[in-house]
């Protein structure tokens, strides 16, 4: 450990000093107008910041100190003094990991973190197999979610044959739902027996995740004459699954193309507003992606690609691995991550794309 190196880096705390001007600055925006939600959100990071660069520093000098006194001591003193340094070390190393992964944070904060998020699974390749398994991604997302609190509404759903999802949107809505979900879009692939294969053979499918955070009417501006709405009668298994009104909704949009129905109610009017939630969000996540190819540097080129990778993680049930090939880590507890304990992939995945960003 250099330790002089590190004193010099956090000579000064320049944290604290904007830690004071936001706490400045809220406290007299009731009547300046400031927003107070930006002021509480930039004081609880200086604040955070400067409590951590306050605690490194106090740490190198208590370092300092005791290499000092190492070096003037015998016997059993010498000892616990190579005990205090050995601790030490290990302090300072953590708090400048807890610091750096604070910056980190904060240099990708996206101003959509803590909006709901649309949640797309629609079964690729392998036929029925596939949306068996887009049912079961759906399930760890629907279980983690409901796990954080979250509140988790069908929009949409096409149920196959052998009782699978060819295709399922849900709404999510909860504390930083998409901030947690954002780097989930993607192809995901499975390896495994299917339940009707005789012979044994490992068959390998995939589904496509996306996920989408909900765009407002601020957002998004939809007139009237860009879109084109038809009803319908709903379809389904049949018996009392069919509805016998016009209740389904589906809506064109004739700019882009973009074309999404809705038959979860009996209810034409929530079915419409349903649909309209899911376009909004569809042409707003196309107009930062738009944004994000004008613009250069990392936000727009690297981040804008890791959110968009194709074939992203593989779930290899023989081996009870998953496996993302974007940071190139494996977890072997499967069957518990596919239940909803999703918190250390999630974690481990944001940490790592966000590090290789910044290295890149």
């Amino acid at each position: 450990m250099d330790i002089q190196a590190l004193k010099k880096k956090y000579s000064n705390n320049e944290a604290l000093e904007h830690r004071k001007d936001f706490e400045e600055r809220l406290s007299k925006a009731h009547t300046t107008g400031e927003n107070a939600s930006f002021l509480s959100s930039e004081l609880a990071y200086w604040s955070t910041l400067s409590t951590k660069i306050s605690q490194i520093q106090k740490d190198i000098n208590q370092y300092i100190e005791t290499n000092t006194l190492l070096e003037s001591t015998e016997g059993e003193m010498k000892e616990l003094a190579q005990e205090e340094l050995s601790q030490l070390e290990k302090d300072i190393t953590s708090l400048e990991e807890e610091i750096l992964n604070i910056q980190i944070e904060r240099k990708f904060q996206d101003v959509d973190d803590n909006k709901p998020a649309i949640l797309e699974i629609r079964a690729g390749a392998g036929g029925d197999e596939a949306s068996l398994f887009a049912a079961d991604i759906f399930r760890m997302y629907k279980s983690y979610s409901e796990g954080k609190g979250w509140d988790v509404q069908t929009i949409e759903s096409s149920i196959s044959e052998s009782g699978g999802y060819k295709e399922i949107v849900a709404h999510i809505d909860g504390k930083n739902v998409f901030k947690m979900l954002k780097y989930e879009s993607g192809v995901h692939r499975v390896q495994r027996i299917p339940v009707t294969e005789s012979s044994g053979r490992i068959h390998t499918s995939t589904v496509s995740v996306a996920v989408l955070p909900e765009a407002e009417d601020i957002d998004i501006e939809i007139k009237p004459e860009d879109i084109q709405v038809e009803v319908m009668r709903a379809s389904g298994a049949g018996g009392q699954c069919v509805n016998k009104t016009d209740s389904a909704v589906r809506i064109t949009h004739l700019k882009t193309g973009i074309i999404v129905s809705c038959q979860e109610t009996k209810h034409q009017a929530q079915n419409k507003e349903k649909a309209m939630t899911i376009l909004r969000s569809r042409l707003y996540d196309k107009k930062k992606a738009e944004e994000e190819d004008k613009r250069s540097g990392l936000r727009s080129s690297l981040i804008g690609s890791a959110m968009r990778a194709e074939k992203i993680r593989t779930y290899n049930y023989p081996q009870s691995r998953i496996t993302d090939h974007r940071i190139k880590k494996s977890w072997f507890n499967l069957e518990e991550i596919l239940n909803g304990s999703l918190d250390e992939v999630l974690e481990d995945v944001r940490d790592g794309i966000q590090k290789q960003l910044l290295d890149e």
